[in-house]
Order: C-alpha cells, then sequence, then structure tokens
C-alpha cells in the first residue's frame, strides 16, 4: 500500500521504535497517524494525534475501532520484555503478561480493525515481531521467545484471512534496535529510524516479510542450517 494521505494507527507511539513509526510514517505523507500509548500524555512526536490504549484491555481496543473509522494502516509495536529462565517457577507469570502484550493483544486489534480496514480497501497491517521468534537465548529469552513465535504464527494467519478484504499483513522481525528496551543489552544495535524506512519500503512494494538487520537476516538463514541455529545454541 501506499504510505501517502494514508491514516496510520501505532501502538506503543510513546517510544522507541513506535515513535519512529510515528514519525517516519508522518514524513512519508501519512495524513494523520494517531498515537497510541497507555498513558496519551507520554507521546511526544509531534503531528501525531494522541489516542489512549492499553492493548491488554479488549474495551479499549473495542471502543478505539468503534472511534477511528478511518484508519487504513494499523502497526502493531505495543510489546513487553523480559528474561529469566523458563524452569524458573515465576516465569509462569511473566509468560502470561507476554503472550497477553505481545501475541494477544496484536491478535485483538486486528480483529477489532479488520472492519474498517476493509472498508478503506487498501490496507494494511504491520506486526512488529523479532528475531527471537526462531531463537531462543538459553537461560535468557524463552518465555519472550514464545510469546514472539506465536506473533509470528499468528501474522502469518492474518495473513491468510484477510487476503479477500485487500489488507495486506507485513511482519517486521528485528533484532537489538537502539531503545530503552535494549539499554542493558549488548551487541549491534540497529537505528528505529532505519528500521522504520525499511518497513515503509516494504510496505510500499507489497513484501509479506522483511528481516530489518544482519542479525536477523544471520538468525533466519540458521534456520536451514544442519545444524539448525535454534539446536547449535543448546549448550
Amino acid at each position: 500500500m501506499k504510505i501517502k494521505d494514508s491514516v496510520a494507527l501505532v501502538t506503543g507511539a510513546n517510544r522507541g521504535l513506535g515513535a519512529a513509526f510515528a514519525r517516519g510514517l508522518l514524513a512519508a505523507g501519512a495524513a494523520k497517524v494517531y498515537a497510541a500509548a497507555r498513558d496519551p500524555a507520554a507521546v511526544t512526536v509531534p503531528g501525531v494525534v494522541a489516542v489512549r490504549l492499553d492493548v491488554n484491555r479488549p474495551d479499549q481496543i473495542a471502543a478505539l475501532a468503534r472511534e477511528l473509522t478511518d484508519v487504513s494502516l494499523v502497526v502493531n509495536n505495543a510489546g513487553i520484555g523480559g528474561s529469566g529462565p523458563v524452569l524458573d517457577p515465576q516465569s509462569i507469570d511473566t509468560l502470561h503478561q507476554q503472550f497477553e502484550t505481545n501475541a494477544v493483544g496484536p491478535l485483538r486489534v486486528a480483529q477489532a480493525f479488520a472492519p474498517t480496514l476493509a472498508a478503506r480497501g487498501a490496507s494494511a497491517i504491520v506486526n512488529v515481531i523479532s528475531a527471537l521468534s526462531w531463537v531462543t537465548l538459553p537461560g535468557v529469552t524463552g518465555s519472550y521467545s514464545a510469546s514472539k513465535a506465536a506473533a509470528w504464527a499468528l501474522s502469518n494467519a492474518m495473513r491468510q484471512e484477510l487476503k479477500a478484504q485487500r489488507t495486506e499483513v507485513l511482519s517486521l522481525h528485528v533484532a537489538l534496535m537502539d531503545t530503552d528496551m535494549a539499554r542493558g543489552a549488548t551487541g549491534p544495535k540497529s537505528s528505529p529510524d532505519e528500521v522504520v524506512r525499511l518497513a515503509i519500503a516494504a510496505l510500499e512494494a507489497g513484501q509479506s516479510e522483511i528481516l530489518a538487520d544482519e542479525v536477523t537476516r544471520s538468525v533466519h538463514a540458521g534456520l536451514t542450517a544442519r545444524p539448525p541455529m535454534y539446536l547449535g545454541m543448546v549448550g
């Protein structure tokens, strides 16, 4: 789809990649960008329309979908991190939280806005996923990786189900970015603004999936290595 004159909703738009999406979409010619956050006052991107949305609140999602009937692009960016070994009993609570926010939340948003997107004709959803949907760092990212793997599978399902109404679905896979979420992590970090530039180009080219950095491309290639990367990282 074309970004020029589109109307976008970006979830988790108060910082990091979400704020970069809000900036990038306006710069690319979007007519309006709704920047959603649990606290709209935290949205500081000039020129956007700040709206309240907690993706763990089905009532808020439904109310926003009833209100924003002009949206033609949804960017499912809101998500949470968290780390630790999956065999720690406390990991179950973390797993529930991550699944609700990283997998169920984007699905609820897609369900709520699907009729609006259908009415707009050419439309799209961007689901921000992760290189960690394909690989797990032992003792560190188990539950997070599981939530992002679920998000990837759901994104693939959305793509098939929304094809008939001309709503495209782009899965955005990215590794570490220079954001608050990755502040304590070591390793190469991508610029959120550059990731957004690549995502917008992929949207306008009609792509279904984008691997936004070299680390992500390496992880993806490792899925078919012998042994696969995700097995080779054990031990």
